[in-house]
């Protein structure tokens, strides 16, 4: 921490006079300068090279994230961004409607796969959800929503900057109005629906009574044209996560959502999943 400290002042030509870890007392670190001003202090993160490529991109494309103020080996110095990560126990139609017009606008960008930004498939894929099934045992439901996704092939369209984790955690809120988008170790290229499964099926997990199709709305508002394949891809956004959410439990409690249990979490997930594969037959 030492020698990321010196890094974190040399950059920024100032010292600094306190630092706080913002998760559970750890890494990432607030760091406050001799003249008040504030930065996030991150590094050694797996992703972290697709991270910064992503914030670059954000950043040229007015996205809103945090902005990079400098680079080292195996750090970043970032800016800090207002607002909260909690998730309320109840959301307004304004909310949901924002979180898919905010994925709109990730996905106006454009552009093709590169190394430090690679194809995405599907959300969080640095995380084996077929592996999690087979060691920890899957539902019916679960095995058939994976025999149905085989079985179509996957669908095609203009490649476009994704988030690749994006859930309400991975934002920031401040007097209702989301502030920005965090957390982009799993950011690359590819369809629109791997962020909009992804957000839709988290809007069901955390308020279930049809929260997604607000989501819906707001990315069709934003993106000015319909969500294609939304159906194929809210099964493959409910295939990205645990067997038995309870897995997920402290992870969403921590965002303030002590209200919600693993039991619910996975019977929100499952009615979601069944109504997309309804949907896709």
């Amino acid at each position: 921490m030492g020698e990321a400290l010196s890094w974190a002042e040399t950059v920024v030509g100032q010292r600094v006079v306190s630092s706080r870890g913002l998760r559970e007392g750890g890494a990432p670190w607030l760091l406050t300068y001799t003249d008040g001003t504030e930065a996030v202090l991150r590094g050694g993160e797996e992703g972290f090279v697709t991270e910064v490529a992503a914030l670059r991109v954000a950043e040229e494309n007015g996205v809103p994230a945090p902005r990079l103020i400098a680079v080292g080996e195996g750090l970043m110095l970032l800016t800090v961004v207002a607002g909260s990560s909690k998730i309320p126990e109840r959301a307004t139609a304004e909310r949901l409607v924002a979180l898919g017009a905010a994925a709109a606008g990730v996905h106006g960008v454009e552009m093709a796969p590169s190394k430090d930004l690679p194809v995405r498939r599907r959300p969080i894929e640095l995380a084996d959800f077929d592996r999690w099934r087979e060691r920890d045992g899957a539902s019916a439901l679960l095995v058939e929503a994976a025999a149905a996704v085989a079985e179509v092939a996957e669908p095609t369209g203009v490649s476009v900057f994704v988030h690749g984790d994006l859930w309400q955690g991975n934002t920031m809120w401040l007097d209702g109005a989301l502030t920005s988008i965090v957390d982009w170790d799993c950011a690359g290229v590819g369809h629109p629906g791997v962020d909009l499964g992804s957000l839709r099926c988290d809007a069901e997990l955390m308020f279930g009574g049809g929260a997604a199709a607000a989501v819906l709305t707001g990315w069709r508002q934003r993106a000015g044209r319909a969500a294609e394949d939304v159906a194929y891809w809210d099964v493959v956004a409910a295939l990205a996560t645990p067997p038995d959410l309870t897995d997920w439990e402290s992870t969403i409690q921590d965002q303030g959502r002590a209200d919600l249990d693993g039991a619910t979490l996975t019977a929100r997930r499952d009615a979601f999943l069944r109504s997309a594969l309804d949907s896709l037959s």
